[in-house]
């Protein structure tokens, strides 16, 4: 029966859902799709389908213009006061610092639409994937097409090395495995069967009789009947989870939006305060709205936005250095505040390769690990278990030696050439004579081999599930040659492997004086003698453990979300140090598979989270349901992958890690941060980095804040005290300009302090202001601002001529002092090394030679209207400056002794 001898309402009923493929007999997929299994649909119908259905490939949103990424950098407060500002000093006058202020905004600008542009590249890699080509049968004939031309009922051929086209059912499996890691975190290829399978709500990588799209063939052929394209493809249906998925905005983001809101606000009363006052003091008006303008400009930080761009950019430049490559600059300080990293296995924890993990040989019952003890390989069974995995092997090896096919097979012969026993040299004395291929249903294979001895003999050597080859076993192979078998104590030791997470397989031999007759399984494989059990896993990375201990230490939990079995992720989570061993009875309890976790609720989800480190067998939605369930708890979520499978969870993240080399385009490109080297412990290098980015911007708050008080309380208090306008408009610009600058932005190049990777991750609602922030700030602000007018006091009892000057200069310098004296939180800045951090003692040293200029240069002295000091009062002014220095430093020295407990929390 073609697609024409049934009506096309049958390929797809308008409004009824699809139903589980996998459920239904490969004659019932057929019926629903009307084509017929051997010749497939007619071109006609396939051209009247194609234009129902649309082409077989991924939609995707028609990405913002260029333009319209550009106009959202303005939309936020900070930058609007920043513009404002700018204005404002252009009508005062003061060009400069109006250019100077929109540089930094047209800075934020070009940085902000780069990061947006790239951002919408994420679906356009998904898109990519799409297998190109594709082997169809139509009319009866098998054609070659593009693989957009498929429609839902075409047959489609499937052979090694194929990039699977579409969703399939499978109506024909010889041999067949399928590569699913990019979708399901399978870290082997399946084998893939047939049969209609009972579950209607299987996982993806329990669905053997299914087919997705953008998978890989590994092994054998097979073919299959089409029942999703495009987007309602398993593929489509990630890309429409990434892009319903939205970004949200960083911590630092959060808190830099607040902060401008804030400085808004101070900015307006403060020009309401001052302008007020002067008109009641009789000062004139002209004079009183330069001054109140001119300090809203200073109340502004503009170089905040520069501070932290740079700040970020520098993380980045180190960050690279370490192999990892910074996408969106806020990642750096995001991964400061993350408090659970959910991790993939494989790949990223483990080496994305299967080894031989263990060997049991039943003549002492012992298990060896994954070396063959020196000297045994001469021995029996040790030397006929090596030949087995050899042999009994379909995996190749290339030109330049590299093995490859089965993960399974590979690493079996891997481990038998490591040995001394490589299957190319073996080969030349037992040629394979023919083969009982590997069946689900047997679940073993044998390969017969010519005896090395000659004279016409055969060994037969076979593999393949313990249960299936120990029941066909009547003896095993000792040293002296076979002796009895403890059957259920080999059993039972291969269940305890199996519950380690380890793929168990046994091997055994049978010496046949000719071929059997006829070769079946029923004639090859019975009487054998075993020869032992191999396990196999793919392991740990080896700098997996420390970097998961280091973020342990940290206050970071890690979490293991994977597509692979429960007992898989349990053993390599144990061995990592992400959960403790279990106890017996415990597994169950320690880990959350996705037909569990489907079973459950938000709300549920969300209380268990709390507990669990180990997710298995989830799918992309369930990943996303798992971020979204610690996010829910308050938590800061990382989220690292390099499947296509992760892509969505790795954008709804707070924080998305992609890696780099294994890495799918589509999760590098949804990802915050690529790990070049797929390195886990670079995560910790960007913890640290992050923490310490983030230590530089409260520092430079701080820094810039109480500056700004203690220019603010000069102007306010002075009138209240009886005292002259103690500075111009012209001197705070200065001031604003000198020490907010470059001081400020060589904060952001500051090393990280001791205690930094000792400390729990920052609460994720915490204000900047939070742990004592707010305090110093005001106490250093009244500080400043009490020794600016003392200093104004002085000079006026003396009758000096140069009083302003003295207050002008010793704000600059308390400015400066301050600057050096919070380069750490807590430990002193004379065991932490004034030279250090060099950027910063050249700030200080060159602010201080243009304030000296500003003095002592002639022409200078008229553009700033000063005059030059005395030494003596320059000496003074400088001395009383350093009492910022002085207090700051006695400040930490108590609270290195407990007598002060604001911000040490560590």
């Amino acid at each position: 029966m073609t697609g024409g001898d049934r009506p096309a309402a049958a390929a797809a009923i308008p409004g009824e859902a699809a139903p589980p493929w996998h459920t239904l007999e490969p004659e019932a997929v057929a019926a629903r799709f009307g084509t017929c299994l051997r010749t497939g649909l007619t071109a006609a119908e396939a051209r009247r389908r194609l234009a129902e259905h649309g082409p077989n490939r991924l939609r995707t949103q028609p990405p913002r213009g260029p333009l319209a990424i550009l106009a959202r950098q303005f939309a936020d407060v900070m930058v609007g006061l920043l513009v404002a500002a700018a204005v404002v000093a252009g009508a005062i006058g003061e060009a400069v610092d109006a250019a100077a202020i929109l540089a930094i905004v047209a800075l934020n600008a070009v940085v902000g639409f780069v990061q947006e542009y790239r951002a919408e590249r994420a679906l356009l890699a998904l898109r990519s994937m799409a297998a190109p080509r594709a082997t169809a049968v139509r009319d009866g004939r098998v054609v070659p097409l593009p693989a957009a031309d498929l429609v839902p009922g075409d047959v489609v051929l499937l052979e090694a090395g194929a990039v699977v086209p579409a969703d399939l059912r499978l109506v024909e499996a010889v041999r067949l495995h399928v590569q699913e890691a990019a979708l399901t975190g399978e870290s082997q290829a399946l084998e893939k069967g047939t049969e209609a399978l009972a579950t209607p709500g299987l996982a993806l990588g329990d669905r053997v009789n299914m087919a997705y799209g953008g998978t890989m063939v590994t092994r054998g052929r097979g073919r299959g009947v089409v029942v999703a394209t495009g987007m309602a493809t398993e593929f489509g249906r990630i890309a429409d989870l990434l892009s319903a998925t939205g970004d949200t905005r960083t911590p630092l983001q959060r808190r830099l939006a607040r902060l401008g809101r804030q400085l808004a606000l101070a900015a307006i009363v403060a020009c309401m305060v001052v302008f007020a006052l002067g008109m009641l003091r009789g000062e004139p008006p002209a004079l009183m709205f330069l001054t109140a303008v001119s300090l809203a400009v200073a109340a502004v930080p503009e170089a905040l936005p520069a501070v932290v761009t740079v700040g970020l950019a520098l993380g980045a430049q180190r960050m690279v250095r370490r192999n990892a490559l910074i996408r969106r600059l806020p990642a750096v300080e995001t991964l400061g505040s993350v408090t659970v990293i959910c991790s993939d296995k494989t790949g990223t924890l483990t080496q994305n390769r299967m080894r031989a993990e263990a060997f049991v040989l039943e003549e002492s019952g012992a298990r060896h690990g994954p070396v063959v003890p020196p000297g045994a390989a001469q021995r029996e069974p040790w030397r006929s278990l090596l030949r087995a995995m050899a042999l009994c092997n379909d995996a190749s090896a290339e030109a330049d030696g590299r093995l490859v096919g089965d993960p399974t097979e590979v690493a079996l012969a891997v481990a038998a050439r490591e040995a001394g026993f490589g299957r190319s040299v073996l080969e030349r004395d037992a040629p394979r004579l023919a083969e009982l291929p590997f069946d689900a249903e047997r679940k073993r294979m044998t390969t017969l081999h010519r005896a090395p001895e000659g004279g016409g003999r055969v060994v037969a050597f076979t593999k393949g599930a313990p249960e299936s080859v120990i029941a066909l076993c009547s003896a095993r192979l000792a040293e002296a040659g076979p002796a009895p078998l403890d059957t259920p104590r080999l059993l039972a030791q291969a269940e305890r492997m199996a519950a380690e997470g380890l793929r168990v397989l046994a091997f055994a031999r049978r010496d046949w004086p000719a071929p059997p007759e006829p070769l079946a399984p029923e004639t090859a494989e019975r009487d054998l003698v075993l020869l032992g059990l191999v396990g196999l896993m793919d392991p740990p990375r080896p700098e997996a453990a420390q970097a998961v201990a280091e973020c342990r230490a940290a206050g970071i939990t890690p979490v293991m979300v994977t597509g692979d079995h429960p007992l898989t992720a349990l053993a390599i989570a144990g061995r990592l140090g992400i959960l403790d061993a279990p106890a017996d009875g415990e597994r169950r309890h320690r880990v959350l598979t996705g037909q569990e976790l489907a079973a459950i609720g938000p709300e549920a989800l969300a209380e268990r989270a709390a507990h669990l480190r180990v997710y298995a067998r989830v799918d992309p939605a369930q990943k996303i349901a798992i971020v979204e369930a610690l996010q829910r708890r308050g938590e800061v979520v990382a989220m690292t992958g390099d499947g296509v499978n992760d892509a969505p969870a790795l954008k709804r993240a707070d924080i998305g890690v992609a890696m780099g080399r294994i890495g799918t385009d589509v999760a590098r490109e949804a990802a915050d941060m690529v790990l070049l080297d797929d390195n886990f412990a670079s995560i910790v290098a960007a913890v640290r980095e992050g923490r310490r980015i983030f230590d530089n911007i409260r520092k430079f708050v701080q820094f810039v804040l109480a500056g700004n008080l203690g220019e603010f309380l000069v102007l306010l208090v002075a009138p209240f005290l009886g005292l002259p306008i103690p500075l111009l408009p012209v001197h705070i610009l200065w001031v604003n300009l000198v020490t907010d600058g470059l001081p400020g932005l060589a904060l952001a190049a500051e090393p990280e302090e001791r205690d930094v990777m000792r400390r729990p991750p920052r609460p994720p609602a915490e204000s900047v202001f939070a742990r004592g922030l707010a305090a110093r700030i005001v106490w250093i602000g009244l500080l400043i601002g009490a020794l600016s007018l003392a200093v104004q006091a002085c000079g006026l009892a003396s009758d000096s001529p140069r009083w302003q000057t003295m207050v002008f200069t010793a704000l600059v310098f308390c400015q400066l002092f301050q600057a050096m004296a919070i380069r750490t939180e807590r430990e002193s800045l004379f065991r932490a090394g004034p030279g250090s951090n060099r950027a910063m003692l050249g700030a200080v040293l060159g602010g201080a030679a243009l304030q000296l200029a500003v003095i002592y240069v002639p022409w200078l002295n008229e553009a700033m209207r000063t005059q030059p000091l005395t030494a003596g009062e320059l000496a003074f002014c400088v001395a009383v400056s350093a009492l910022v220095l002085v207090a700051i430093e006695a400040e930490k020295w108590l609270m290195r002794r407990g007598a002060l407990r604001h911000g040490a929390a560590r």
